[in-house]
């Protein structure tokens, strides 16, 4: 066998490799729009109420129940009188700022959020929303969308008005099989 052809599977590996090489790296060179590799958002509407980053959290495993529907129901009733005392405690003597808003409406959250989850209901994920606005006449529409098993999922929700502002808590309780 001549050398040409034992040289041409090695030219071939090499411009196999080079071709895998280059496409693993995704030519660095050619970028000029300042993208990274990995994307990193660089927003974060959290605010740090209590959350923070050093504490991990603790990973439990569980085993299934094959229980497909809840043993206690989620009391509607309950949450609609804690969303009605949290709105009308926080909200009763206040007068509309666009920066306090922002403010009370995280806490309020916090807040309810932390009293529901001490009813301690069992197999339900909670969402709490919370909206505040100011009373000047204009029109304000909420809407909201998700998946929704009709027979377990429910949500509660209480609407606040004082001469200068409205408040608007709701809580989405979500089975979790």
């Amino acid at each position: 066998m001549s050398d040409l052809h034992k040289d041409k599977p090695h030219r071939r590996e090499r411009r196999a490799s080079k071709a895998l090489s280059d496409a693993s790296h995704g030519f660095r060179g050619k970028e000029t729009t300042g993208r990274t590799k990995d994307p990193i958002s660089t927003v974060s509407y959290i605010d740090e109420l209590g959350h923070s980053d050093d504490n991990a959290r603790m990973v439990t495993t569980m085993e299934n129940t094959y229980q497909l529907g809840p043993t206690k129901r989620f009391p509607v009733p309950a949450v609609t009188d804690i969303l009605k005392d949290v709105l009308t405690s926080y909200l009763q003597q206040e007068k509309y700022e666009a920066e306090w808003s922002q403010k009370i409406t995280k806490t309020t959250c916090e807040v309810i959020r932390a009293r529901v989850k001490d009813l301690m209901i069992p197999r339900y994920k909670t969402v709490v929303l919370v909206h505040i606005g100011q009373l000047t006449g204009q029109s304000m529409q909420i809407s909201s969308r998700c998946l929704w098993d009709a027979s377990n999922d429910t949500f509660a929700s209480y609407s606040f008005k004082n001469s200068s502002l409205f408040g608007l808590a709701t809580v989405y309780a979500v089975y979790f099989e």
